[in-house]
């Protein structure tokens, strides 16, 4: 397997949001490493539950979350939903200050604004793909090296 590692960011709050970011998860895993939130970092109900103040809960995960980001390759944001998850937002605009390369996922049709998603969302993004197949295709081309895998800006 490459040592390629994708940043999965997307809502993780209800089970057809979890499932969704794992099928993305098991398409990319056949290429390269992943780094998904909700597998691989910690959810703040979990942390609370064993014993962790709600602060230092927020702080654990801020700090393991940006981390990743930090370390990963590229990032594949999770776009579905009426609005984008303000935490994926977050990750996204870091990923991309961090010149990393950001890809969307979409495949919901619906927007909030008649003309699209939000510009603060769509231009950090070199491509939006819109099915598992794209996804997988993007992959195999990312990680196999036909995709630049830094940004020039």
């Amino acid at each position: 397997m490459s040592d390629v590692l994708i940043y999965i960011a997307g809502p993780l709050f209800c089970d057809a949001e979890k499932t969704a970011n794992e099928a993305m998860c098991a398409t990319i895993e056949r290429y390269c490493n992943v780094f998904l939130p909700q597998r691989d970092g910690h959810l703040i109900p979990d942390l609370i539950k064993c014993g962790m103040t709600i602060e230092s809960a927020y702080s654990y995960v801020f700090n393991r979350d940006v981390d990743a980001v930090r370390r990963a390759d590229a990032l594949i944001i999770n776009l579905d939903g009426r609005t984008i998850d303000e935490g994926a937002a977050f990750e996204l605009g870091l990923a991309f200050a961090c010149n990393k390369v950001c890809v969307g996922y979409r495949t919901d049709v619906r927007t909030l604004l008649q003309w699209g998603l939000n510009p603060m969302i769509t231009a950090p993004l070199s491509e939006i793909l819109r099915n598992p197949e794209e996804l997988e295709a993007w992959c195999a081309d990312y990680v196999g090296g036909s995709l630049e895998r830094r940004v020039v800006r």
